[in-house]
C-alpha cells in the first residue's frame, strides 16, 4: 500500500514538473499560437442580419457577431471568384500576379507561395475543405489535406495549432439559376425561414417583376441555408473543446451572384461581409493595439487582399515583404487603409478592362474599353433568369432609367459615385463640377496604382503568353521593366479611350518599340475613326506586326475606316492562328463587326467543329446566331 501511494506521488510530481517546464518554455518567449478557422462562402453580399439587413434570417451568424467584430467596409479585389481567390491566397493582386483573367493558368515565381505554407512551417496543421480555384497549380506542401474530408480533427497531433478553411458553395450563382440546386440546398428550411418575395426590396437597377423577385428571394434563402451550415461548424468547435482557443473569420469571396453584381466592381459585386471572433487568449497578446470590444463595428476599409497578412500576424508571423495587403489585426500595424482597389478583366469569353478605387465615401471607375456595352453577351450569366428578364423588359422598353442605363451600347470612360447619397451607384457624377476635386483625386490614385502594382491588365492576354515564355512567369513580365515603360503603356491606354484633344500622341504611338503601346494606339485609332484617316497607311503596315494583338487591333481599326476586305482577310488568318487568346480576340472583333462579318461565316462554323478553346466556340456561336437571327447558346 505504501509503495502504491509513493508511486502515485511520484507520477503527480512528474506531472507538476512537466507543467513547470511547459510554463517556463512559454515564458521564455515561444509564442502560443491560436487556432484559426475560415468559414467562407460564395456569391453573397452582406445580406445578413448582423449587418443591418432586416429581411435576412441568419441566427447563427448574428449570434457569432455578438461576441465578434463586424467589418462593414470590406471589399474584394474582383467581383468574381477565381481572380480574387488568387489574391487572397497569395497576398498579391491578381493583376500583378497575372491571374486576373477568369480561368487562366499562371506560373508562380519561386518566392511567392500560398500563405498557408508559412503557417505550416511554423507548426500549423493546415486543411482546406475544399475549394482552391487559385488560377495556378497549387504547389506541393501548401496543405496537409485539401479535400471534402479535410478537417482540423484529422491532425495526428492534437496539440498542434490548426488553420482550417471551410467553403460553402450552395449560395453560388448556380444555386439561384438552377432549380434543382436551389431546392436541394434549401430543402431543410422551415416555412418560417422562407421569404415572401413581395416584401423584399429590389435594387433600382433591376426590373420589378415576379421573376426578378423570385431570384432575389432565392438569394436570401440560400444565405439562410449557409447560415445553418456555419452554425454547425461553430458548434463543432465547441464540441471539440477548441472554440475558446480559435480565431474565427467569416467572409464571402464577392457579392451576390446576379447581373450588375457578380463580375462587376460596384459595391454590389465587391462589398462582402466580414466577421472576426477573437478568443480571450488571443486578444491578450494584442498589447499595443488592443482589440475592439466584442459585438463592435469597425468601419475601417478592409480588402480581401489583407486576409493573408492578418492571419500571419495573428499567428505571430511576419508577413513577407512582397505582400501588397496590410494586416488589420495584430501588433505593429501599418496605418489604416485610405483606399481599396478592384479589377475586372476577361470574364469567361469576353474582355472588358475595368479598374476601381474606393474610399470611405466615393468610388471611381475607369472603363478602359468604353466602346463595349455593360452587358456583353456571356454564355453563363445569360442563362440566369435575371439576365433574361433584363433583356426581355428592355426589349419592351419597360426598364426604369436606373436599370436602362446599364443596357447602353457603350460605357462612359469614367464613373464616379457618392456612396453616402447614392448607395446603389446609379448616379454618375463625372460631369458634375461640384465633384471635380474628388474626380481628379481618385483618378490620380488609380493611375498611380496601375504603375505601383505593375497592372498587367493593360497587356493583351496573347502578349502575356508571348512574354511569359521569356520571363518564365507572368509576375516577372513587368518586374524589371522601367517605370517609364509601364507609364507609357498606361498613358496610351488612357489616350485610347478618348482622353485628350491632341491626336498626334496616338499616331506616334503606332510606331512605338513596345508592342503593347502599339496595340493600345491602334485601339485608340479604331475608337476615333473620324480622326484616323491619316493613319491608314501605318495601320496597313501593322498587319504584319510580330505581335498578334497588334495585327488584330490594326484590322479592327481598318474595319472602322471602311477597309472591310483587308480587315476581314486579316481576321480570317488570325482566327486560324496558333495563339488561342489571339484567336479569341479575333473572334470578338468579328462578333462586334456585326453584319459586315458575314463573309467569315465558314470560318466561324469551323470554330464550332474544330476549336479546343470553349470560349472561342461561344463567341463564334453567338456571332453565327446573330447573323442567322436566332438566339441559341452553347455551353
Amino acid at each position: 500500500m505504501t509503495f502504491r501511494f509513493r508511486a502515485i506521488g511520484f507520477l503527480i510530481g512528474l506531472a507538476l514538473l512537466a507543467n513547470v517546464l511547459s510554463f517556463d518554455k512559454a515564458s521564455a518567449g515561444e509564442p502560443v499560437r491560436p487556432n484559426i478557422i475560415w468559414i467562407s462562402c460564395e456569391d453573397i453580399s452582406p445580406h445578413i442580419g448582423c449587418f443591418g439587413d432586416t429581411h435576412a434570417i441568419t441566427p447563427n451568424l448574428d449570434r457569432l457577431a455578438k461576441t465578434s467584430v463586424r467589418y462593414p467596409n470590406t471589399f474584394t479585389t474582383a467581383g468574381v471568384c477565381a481572380p480574387c481567390r488568387s489574391a487572397i491566397i497569395t497576398g498579391v493582386y491578381q493583376s500583378t500576379l497575372g491571374t486576373h483573367h477568369m480561368r487562366c493558368q499562371a506560373q508562380l515565381p519561386d518566392f511567392i507561395k500560398p500563405f498557408p505554407t508559412y503557417l505550416k512551417e511554423a507548426g500549423y496543421y493546415c486543411t482546406n475543405n475544399s475549394k482552391q480555384d487559385y488560377q495556378f497549380k497549387t504547389p506541393k506542401g501548401v496543405w496537409d489535406e485539401s479535400s471534402k474530408k479535410a478537417h482540423w480533427k484529422n491532425r495526428p497531433d492534437k496539440s498542434k495549432p490548426f488553420f482550417a478553411v471551410f467553403n460553402f458553395n450552395g449560395c453560388h450563382e448556380t444555386g439561384i439559376n438552377n432549380e434543382g440546386k436551389y431546392k436541394s440546398v434549401t430543402s431543410r428550411l422551415t416555412d418560417s425561414q422562407r421569404q415572401d418575395p413581395s416584401k423584399l426590396e429590389l435594387p433600382p437597377y433591376y426590373p420589378d417583376t415576379p421573376m426578378m423577385r423570385e431570384d432575389w428571394k432565392r438569394n436570401y434563402e440560400l444565405i439562410t441555408a449557409m447560415d445553418a451550415w456555419a452554425g454547425k461548424l461553430i458548434q463543432e468547435l465547441k464540441d471539440d473543446g477548441v472554440y475558446e482557443d480559435t480565431i474565427i473569420m467569416f467572409w464571402s469571396d464577392h457579392g451576390v451572384g446576379l447581373p450588375r453584381a457578380k463580375r462587376w466592381l460596384y459595391d454590389s459585386g465587391t462589398k462582402i461581409p466580414l466577421v472576426v471572433r477573437m478568443p480571450e487568449s488571443a486578444t491578450d497578446s494584442l498589447s499595443d493595439v488592443g482589440y475592439p470590444q466584442r459585438g463592435a463595428i469597425n468601419k475601417e476599409l478592409v480588402s480581401s487582399l489583407d486576409f493573408a497578412p492578418t492571419v500571419l500576424k495573428l499567428a505571430g508571423l511576419k508577413p513577407p515583404k512582397h505582400f501588397q495587403g496590410r494586416a488589420f489585426l495584430g501588433n505593429d500595424l501599418s496605418p489604416k487603409r485610405e483606399y481599396v482597389f478592384a479589377a475586372r478583366d476577361r470574364m469567361d469569353e469576353r474582355y472588358d478592362i475595368i479598374r476601381s478605387v474606393r474610399d470611405q465615401r466615393f468610388r471611381y471607375i475607369r472603363n478602359y474599353e468604353p466602346f463595349k456595352p455593360y452587358y456583353q453577351f456571356m454564355n453563363t450569366p445569360e442563362q440566369n433568369a435575371t439576365m433574361r428578364e433584363l433583356r426581355r423588359v428592355h426589349a419592351d422598353d419597360g426598364l426604369s432609367p436606373a436599370a436602362a442605363q446599364f443596357m447602353a451600347a457603350r460605357k462612359p470612360p469614367e464613373e464616379l459615385y457618392d456612396l453616402t447619397a447614392d448607395p446603389h451607384e446609379v448616379n454618375n457624377l463625372v460631369a458634375d463640377p461640384q465633384f471635380a476635386f474628388e474626380l481628379n483625386r481618385l483618378r490620380g490614385i488609380h493611375l498611380d496604382w496601375v504603375v505601383r502594382t505593375r497592372d498587367m491588365g493593360l497587356i493583351p492576354e496573347s502578349e502575356i503568353e508571348r512574354r511569359e515564355a521569356v520571363a518564365k512567369n507572368r509576375y516577372n513580365i513587368l518586374l524589371n521593366a522601367e517605370q517609364c515603360s509601364i507609364e507609357r503603356i498606361r498613358n496610351v491606354a488612357n489616350l485610347a479611350i478618348g482622353g485628350g484633344s491632341d491626336f498626334r500622341p496616338l499616331e506616334q504611338a503606332l510606331r512605338d518599340e513596345d508592342s503593347v503601346v502599339r496595340y493600345w494606339a491602334a485601339i485608340g485609332v479604331g475608337n476615333m475613326p473620324d480622326r484616323a484617316a491619316t493613319t491608314q497607311t501605318q495601320l496597313s503596315k501593322m498587319l504584319g506586326d510580330e505581335a498578334p494583338c497588334v495585327r488584330i487591333a490594326a484590322a479592327r481599326a481598318l474595319l472602322k475606316l471602311g477597309q472591310t476586305d483587308v480587315a476581314l482577310g486579316q481576321l480570317k488568318r488570325e482566327l486560324a492562328g496558333e495563339q488561342q487568346w489571339a484567336r479569341l480576340r479575333a473572334a470578338i472583333v468579328i462578333d462586334e463587326a456585326g453584319e459586315v462579318a458575314r463573309p467569315l461565316i465558314p470560318q466561324l462554323k469551323e470554330c464550332l467543329a474544330n476549336q479546343p478553346n470553349k470560349y472561342i466556340t461561344r463567341v463564334a456561336n453567338r456571332t453565327l446566331n446573330v447573323l442567322r437571327g436566332t438566339n441559341n447558346q452553347v455551353k
